[in-house]
């Protein structure tokens, strides 16, 4: 079943007269769905690229054994990053800036942005672990000429400081910093920041495709198309049929 029999011939664009919205049902949906192949050896590349470009070495190497695809650099290199990786995840800040500075010394210097998440995040793991005399003097010593520097940094330091103002920061309404998640997006800006400076591809394939999907519903919305919306793309949920 092709796309033109399900959603109907199109009028044309001078055609004034109201138009019925078209409507495709989910079966039709999973029915056109079916019909499209994807060679496994694509979604094994990307596999192998997302593994790559985010520094599991570990898992890229045991996918490669797994599933013959070669990985399209060199594995080697991944290990600093890596070690730069774990030290962000670990809230290690101090000992990440040092690696990064001996991996790439000019790299903070030219990322000014880059440069200021790393230091506010150091502040927040002096607040996680209640140095509040601490956390003030380094916001003082260190966040507070960046915010005289570039205003936009302002807000983010603010909403930092603010976490000292609650008994319970982790449950305030800026407990989003002291997630994990937190500690993950500052470690994924820097391991892109690398890759940028390493010459290679700073987002993996396989993160491009799922906004090329969201862009694609946003499209398909904008043209009245009624269709089963994908709700949750880390399974690939659709959303219920009405």
């Amino acid at each position: 079943m092709s796309m033109e029999s399900m959603l109907g011939s199109v009028p044309p664009r001078n055609v004034t007269a109201s138009v019925r919205p078209i409507e495709v049902s989910s079966s039709d949906w999973m029915k056109l769905l079916q019909t499209v192949h994807v060679p496994r050896s694509n979604v094994n590349s990307l596999i192998m690229n997302y593994l790559v470009s985010e520094g599991f070495k570990e898992a890229a190497e045991k996918f490669c054994f797994e599933s013959g695809i070669q990985p399209t650099v060199e594995m080697v290199p991944l290990d600093e990053r890596i070690r730069i990786r774990n030290a962000i995840q670990d809230g290690s800040i101090p000992e990440a800036i040092d690696l990064i500075n001996s991996l790439h010394p000019e790299l903070l210097d030219s990322n000014k942005l880059l440069c200021f998440h790393l230091l506010q995040q150091q502040a927040i793991e002096l607040i996680r672990e209640s140095k509040v005399e601490d956390a003030l003097e380094f916001a003082q010593n260190n966040l507070a000429d960046k915010g005289e520097e570039n205003s936009d940094f302002l807000p983010e330091i603010e909403c930092t400081l603010a976490l000292l103002a609650f008994n319970d920061p982790e449950n305030s309404p800026y407990g989003n910093l002291l997630h994990s998640s937190q500690r993950q997006k500052v470690a994924s800006e820097v391991n892109a920041a690398i890759l940028f400076m390493e010459n290679q591809e700073t987002t993996p394939k396989l993160a491009g495709l799922l906004k090329l999907l969201l862009w694609e519903q946003k499209e398909l919305e904008k043209k009245k198309v009624k269709f089963p919306h994908m709700i949750d793309l880390g399974t690939g949920q659709l959303e219920p049929a009405v």
